[in-house]
């Protein structure tokens, strides 16, 4: 069976790829913004709108692949009621990190299996991360080294390189941080995955 994992991070391709799972990509392209915004407004936590988002990438890809074991994830920022997008520059990057300063806020990474055109496992993983005090003129200077690598992760920072020097405590699940929850996702063999139980109910 084709195993499809339905994003274009480069992080989540490194850790199949770490953990020597052979795989194919497919990007799966959803509107981000509406669907949070929908659920934000039926007033869905943080953490079950990581996992609806996950879930329709997947269902974008399995609508192209009915036969494929799909896998998708998503990554949602939660500071306190508040969630972060991506930056759509580097202005509202330097918002965002003036926000989220010394302050502590949730990563929840959400992970769905499609087998056979259907649901089959999912999990939620969560990482809690503590930001050093900044001032504006060191956030600048941060910005003016990780730009635009950042740009296209949740909270401008990539906590796995020179971003971590922004945090002083991170809490929970690793994975979490790097966007996938990838102790739930026991790999056996190139061509065998086992599933944790599942985080809920399918």
């Amino acid at each position: 069976m084709t195993l499809i994992l339905a994003s274009s991070s480069a992080s989540r391709q490194t850790m199949f790829r770490n953990a020597q799972l052979d795989f194919q990509v497919e990007p799966a392209r959803v509107d981000e913004d509406t669907i949070t915004t929908s659920l934000l407004a039926e007033e869905f936590s943080p953490r079950d709108i990581a996992d609806a988002l996950a879930e329709a990438k997947a269902i974008r890809v399995v609508q192209k692949h009915p036969s494929a074991f799909v896998v998708a994830s998503d990554q949602v920022l939660a500071l306190g009621a508040d969630l972060f997008s991506k930056p759509k520059d580097r202005a509202e990057a330097k918002t965002h990190l003036l926000r989220l300063q010394g302050k502590r806020h949730s990563l929840f990474s959400a992970a769905v299996c499609f087998e056979d055109g259907k649901p089959i496992w999912r999990s939620i993983g969560e990482a809690k991360l503590t930001m050093h005090p900044m001032t504006e003129v060191e956030i600048d200077g941060y910005l003016n080294r990780a730009w635009p690598d950042v740009k296209g992760c949740v909270g401008a920072y990539q906590a796995e390189g020179f971003g971590a020097r922004l945090f002083s405590r991170i809490e929970g699940d690793w994975y979490s941080v790097l966007g996938f929850p990838l102790l739930s996702l026991g790999i056996i063999s190139q061509s065998n995955i086992f599933l944790a139980p599942s985080d809920s109910v399918i």
